[in-house]
């Protein structure tokens, strides 16, 4: 309604609907009135079309097809990672809780207990990942990370019996599909991965496009799984997470929304 916040709660609708008609109403008559009609105060989904460059996204499209067909059909030849960094933490998401009425529980204000930071990425072919623990994001980490990913592709080319010496120049172009995050970008790094890391190619994502990056299905699938359970420290959900991320232990419905996430995450794949 051209306002420029996207949260209506009942106090912003008895304002405005006292604005448009001169009647006075509170919070929580408007309240009572939509729980009459059977409304429920749920969040809404965002949407990022308003934001996206249509023309953009299609030739990125077209272009991730064709690496996508080239990788399933000549494995040997080039393979199809998605790249991208999140966070996990112990902090109180949400104030409400269970308690008897009359009895209102009071909460600190401390608001975060601890963060762990998870830089990594997914196989297209076989969804195999591969996380780090991280510090925080960065040009430097990030560098670091991807020496990582090739030491451990290279790994896989040397045990089918090809030879080290080959891998540089006959090993698989590896196509890295990330976001446009400036240390990802910092001119420095990219000599430095031209230079020393040949065969990687990064592929940046056409802006408030997360639909193409199917590593955030893996981060919502996890934060979704974690939501239902309780740390008494940063280093038990640290562990929970490596076996989720990186011992398989989650479990990802492919094919499905990502809540809150604009379009769905495989509409591209």
């Amino acid at each position: 309604m051209g306002y420029e916040f996207g949260r209506w709660t009942a106090e912003r609708l008895a304002t405005y609907l006292t604005e448009q008609t001169g009647i006075d109403l509170s919070s929580s008559q408007v309240r009572r009135i939509l729980k009459r009609k059977k409304y429920s105060y749920i969040w809404a989904k965002y949407d990022l079309e308003d934001k996206q460059d249509p023309l953009i996204r299609g030739k990125f499209q077209e272009k991730l097809a064709e690496y996508l067909r080239i990788a399933r059909e000549q494995p040997e030849r080039m393979q199809v990672w998605f790249w991208d960094e999140s966070g996990f933490s112990l902090r109180v998401i949400r104030r409400k809780n269970w308690g008897k009425r009359g009895r209102r529980k009071n909460l600190t204000g401390q608001r975060r207990r601890g963060r762990v930071n998870v830089m990594g990425g997914i196989r297209e072919a076989d969804r195999k990942r591969i996380c780090f623990f991280i510090k925080k994001g960065e040009g430097d980490i990030f560098y670091e990370q991807l020496q990582q990913l090739n030491k451990l592709i290279k790994e896989e080319w040397i045990s089918s019996e090809f030879s080290t010496d080959d891998f540089q120049e006959l090993g698989p172009k590896i196509i890295l599909i990330l976001d446009n995050a400036s240390f990802h970008k910092r001119k420095d790094i990219l000599a430095k991965i031209a230079q020393e890391l040949p065969n990687f190619i990064l592929e940046f994502l056409p802006a408030y496009s997360p639909d193409y990056n199917i590593i955030e299905l893996v981060w919502y699938s996890c934060k979704e799984y974690i939501a239902h359970r309780l740390f008494q420290s940063v280093d038990e959900l640290k562990s929970l997470l490596d076996k989720l991320l990186n011992q398989g232990e989650l479990v990802i419905k492919w094919h499905r929304n990502i809540k809150n996430k604009g379009n769905s995450v495989y509409v591209a794949i």
